[in-house]
């Protein structure tokens, strides 16, 4: 057997944010597996304040055929505001991770037009059999959204672990209202963000970007 530690340290240094997936849909009784696994997930008090609601097949695909044109229509309606504004060190880290991803796919940094439709793919979800979006079920707010944010992270290391790639969207909160319509979904219940996953495509140059992080020591403050 493998060292359990050893296991779980090349799980976590092994996902990243994929942007290529095969057609191939992932079994149901892997996917109830894999979401089992992510309610384990920590929580204030064990509230479990989350709800995943997974489209695939037909239901996938009809949002797929309709966010581009939608988002490109100034159609946006979005249940948490996005203001976040970057400076410093934090731009800088933006900077690097949008720069990695351009130059995997061979688009210039001046080329506007590649860096849209790159952008784009976000509504059509990267060619992924699954989609998980993510909601908050009022009247829950930020500290709720931490345990999301934890559920969530367990959810992609259970997805790497079981050979499926994975990639966090903030863009597809951009359409909650459509998102509830399409699927069905109460009101109450409001879109944070997606992930889209399923198995990675090997051979897709989007895939070989890889992002740095920041050392323990710019991160992390040992009192002792």
């Amino acid at each position: 057997m493998s060292d359990p530690s050893t296991a779980f340290d090349d799980i976590v240094r092994s996902r990243r944010s994929l942007r290529a997936f095969l057609p191939r849909p992932v079994p149901r009784e892997t996917l109830e597996h894999i979401f089992a696994v992510a309610q384990r997930a920590p929580s204030n008090c064990n509230t479990q304040p989350w709800l995943a609601h997974v489209a695939s097949g037909e239901s996938l695909e009809a949002l797929r055929s309709r966010m581009s044109e939608r988002f490109m229509a100034g159609d946006m309606s979005m249940d948490f505001p996005y203001e976040g504004k970057y400076e410093g060190v934090y731009k800088e880290r933006q900077y690097g991770s949008a720069q990695a991803l351009y130059d995997a796919v061979n688009i210039a940094r001046e080329d506007t037009a590649g860096r849209q439709v790159q952008f784009m793919r976000n509504f059509t979800f990267f060619d992924a059999p699954h989609v998980a979006f993510m909601f908050l079920p009022e009247p829950f707010g930020l500290r709720e959204a931490a345990d999301l944010g934890m559920y969530a992270q367990t959810l992609m290391l259970a997805m790497t672990a079981h050979g499926l790639g994975s990639c966090p969207q903030t863009a597809l909160s951009f359409q909650a209202d459509f998102i509830r319509q399409s699927l069905g979904i109460d009101a109450s219940n409001k879109l944070l963000f997606g992930i889209s996953f399923g198995y990675p495509d090997a051979d897709a140059p989007a895939n070989t970007c890889v992002t740095d992080r920041a050392s323990v020591v710019d991160s992390v403050v040992f009192h002792d």
